[in-house]
């Protein structure tokens, strides 16, 4: 591949590269295997990823929506920070690396990135993907075999993702693995699944984060209590992933695309050596209603309240605005930049 910038279709024409030759009853009975332990609840206490099968078969089943999830994470985190750029990036429990793939296209200047994760299936897989993807960052990252848990040591990073692990680990070993990215990183992004028992692990360890002296910069406007009520509702984003045809083989789908649902936190340590963010003024939790003449928008606000607003065509501009803002965009919008 030609292409220098790690965008989801330079992960797409790589994964193509990566499945070609697999059966397809292979990869389906391995996705299968996969969703289940995917929606299951219990810690698995062990690698998921058994083999190079399983690795392709994941790869092709998650590693596009959790691009894009932790895409539309650092997006926010780069609104809320927009002079800071990490140098250097730890991706832990990152398998085949998708975290890294976009950190390394968050940023102009990427980071020096480290993938840890206790799949050397997947870690072999990764580096493939990564020199498939032309992308100097990405050709350029370490893969590492590390132990995810309360003994993992992660060395000082101005970036920490923690993407779609939790779920895998048990409550110590969360708390713990929480506890050393808050200690060791300027900045951690952390992404689970959109359902209400991935919203509670960020929940969780949100508040962990912030008891160690860290700031929220997304989503929240705020870094107080959340103001959803427990087991009321919970609190999701959607990300749009254009799945390639080989890619809905794999899914058993028909569809061009799919949403994926997430659920995330990105939280920054402030002062000399650490980012100055400014979180949102209003985030849009849910997706926006538009009626004739008027869009309503569901909010978090400051400070810690939930509201709804309604902007109508009088509005003028912000009307106009809120007709093209989107699920997760901060509100208002930021007006434009200046020559």
């Amino acid at each position: 591949m030609n292409s220098t910038l790690p965008t989801a279709e330079a992960l797409r024409g790589a994964l193509a590269g990566l499945l070609d030759g697999l059966p397809p009853k292979q990869a389906a009975q391995a996705v299968e295997r996969l969703i289940a332990s995917y929606r299951g609840t219990t810690p698995t206490g062990a690698p998921v990823l058994r083999d190079r099968s399983d690795v392709a078969a994941y790869a092709a089943y998650r590693m596009p929506a959790t691009f894009e999830a932790v895409r539309s994470a650092l997006a926010a985190l780069r609104d809320a920070a927009p002079e800071w750029a990490p140098a250097t990036h730890v991706d832990v429990g990152g398998g085949t690396g998708a975290a890294t793939w976009a950190v390394a296209e968050a940023w102009e200047e990427s980071a020096a990135s480290t993938v840890l994760d206790w799949a050397e299936p997947a870690l072999a897989l990764g580096r493939e993907l990564a020199e498939a993807s032309g992308s100097p960052a990405l050709r350029a990252a370490t893969w590492q075999r590390a132990r995810i848990g309360s003994a993992l040591r992660i060395e000082s990073a101005d970036l920490v993702t923690v993407s779609y692990v939790l779920k895998e680990l048990t409550p110590a070993d969360r708390a713990a693995l929480v506890a050393e990215a808050a200690r060791a990183a300027r900045a951690v992004v952390i992404v689970e699944p959109g359902t209400p028992d991935g919203y509670l692990r960020v929940i969780e360890a949100r508040q962990q984060l912030i008891d160690a002296g860290l700031s929220v910069a997304a989503p929240c406007p705020h870094s107080g209590a959340c103001p959803i009520a427990p087991g009321a509702d919970w609190c999701h984003f959607s990300a749009r992933v254009s799945r390639s045809s080989l890619h809905r083989q794999v899914k058993g789908g028909s569809l061009p695309y799919e949403d994926e649902k997430f659920s995330y936190v990105a939280v920054v340590r402030e002062g000399a050596d650490g980012p100055a963010a400014v979180p949102a003024a209003n985030r849009v939790i849910r997706r926006p209603q538009i009626r004739k003449g008027m869009v309503l928008l569901e909010l978090c606000a400051k400070p810690r309240e939930l509201t709804r607003e309604t902007v109508t065509k009088k509005h003028g501009d912000l009307y106009r605005a809120a007709r093209d803002t989107d699920w997760g965009d901060a509100w208002p919008p930021p007006p434009p930049a200046t020559a």
